[in-house]
């Protein structure tokens, strides 16, 4: 059997080449008997979908991939992988490369080589997120995570129309929640 793996790391994920749409694309050139697509971050392992294919290969099968860093992301990872599907019987295709995996020495050195290079373009990403951050910590006003939905003078003018009215009310006046109107008084004094 064929068997195909798409996965994006968020379900809005658009870059391209990246897609599930384009990943699809790809994988239904190959003709594959089964597509699995999930939407999971590479540098989390919990991976539900994959594990159960990657349990439900058998020796004669083929995993066809777009792209290497769609199934791992670090070196160590990636190479357990390879190694156990290689040892199974497994054939692995990755479509960007042109590249079909076996035991071969060749193959060893172009995955480990690739795998190295995958791992180091994650950490520039965080190095550079981090770098980002830093920047952004020294604006004026700086609030690390989610930004606040209502504003200083939306909560103040809720707060102060509490004063007459019953936190339903409210809420249905402002959109409010009543749980963000009691954090707010609370926070108020």
């Amino acid at each position: 059997m064929i068997y195909g793996y798409a996965r994006v790391s968020t379900t809005k994920q658009a870059i391209k080449g990246n897609s599930l749409e384009e990943q699809m694309k790809v994988l239904e050139s190959y003709n594959c008997d089964e597509i699995v697509q999930e939407a999971f971050t590479g540098k989390t392992t919990e991976r539900p979908k994959f594990q159960h294919l990657i349990n439900k290969l058998q020796a004669g099968d083929t995993l066809v991939v777009t792209k290497l860093d769609r199934f791992a992301r670090t070196l160590i990872e990636g190479e357990k992988i390879v190694s156990e599907l290689i040892d199974k019987g497994v054939k692995i295709i990755i479509d960007n490369m042109g590249m079909i995996l076996d035991n071969t020495p060749n193959s060893k050195l172009m995955r480990q080589i690739f795998f190295a290079f995958a791992e180091y373009e994650r950490n520039m990403i965080i190095e550079r997120t981090q770098a980002g951050k830093e920047i952004a910590k020294q604006r004026e006003g700086f609030r690390e995570g989610r930004p606040k939905k209502y504003s200083k003078k939306q909560i103040e003018h809720a707060l102060k129309l509490l004063e007459t009215h019953s936190y339903k009310q409210v809420e249905d006046m402002t959109g409010i929640s009543k749980s963000t109107l009691i954090r707010a008084k609370k926070a108020q004094g």
